[in-house]
């Protein structure tokens, strides 16, 4: 059975209709092909798959899309604008926080949900806020020096 949706995603409002059972992840790639949300472990477990709903850091395969309905989702391809990369996004460029990059749209999602919430965090709630996105590459600490980077230059 199909259901009618609207959702917000990166500002831009979509009517869709969706099978009940359909997670937002499979209506992200699926339907809008926004592949920058990773599909991977599909239990919760890995953070690949992590966006913002109105403004939270979730797993998008958790989440049904029906749940998501009338409310507003931000990918990895919603913070870059007019072009220019996201400060996140640059940061993690220039510490070198990213390797293989299948983490590291979730991972700075994930950081921009604390940033956003806490514009000054400690290492120790930046690696809390990040302890739900895996990475098998880098180790996290450049990770966690690009959270800083922007955490002391300020913007948002």
């Amino acid at each position: 059975m199909k259901v009618p949706i609207e959702l917000t995603v990166n500002g831009r409002v979509y009517r869709l209709d969706v099978k009940t059972e359909t997670t937002l992840l499979e209506v992200l790639r699926e339907n809008l092909g926004l592949l920058g949300t990773k599909k991977r472990c599909e239990s919760g477990d890995c953070g690949a798959c992590t966006v913002l709903l109105d403004g939270k850091a979730v797993n998008s395969c958790l989440l049904l899309a029906v749940e998501a309905a009338g409310r507003s989702v931000t990918t990895i391809e919603g913070l870059a604008a007019e072009g220019e990369l996201h400060p996140l996004q640059r940061a993690f460029v220039e510490k070198g926080a990213i390797q293989c990059g299948y983490c590291t749209p979730g991972m700075i999602l994930a950081a921009k949900a604390l940033l956003d919430e806490n514009p000054h965090p400690t290492e120790a709630e930046i690696r809390e806020a990040i302890a739900g996105n895996l990475c098998r590459c880098t180790g996290y600490a450049k990770i966690v020096e690009a959270i800083m980077e922007v955490s002391r230059r300020g913007h948002l």
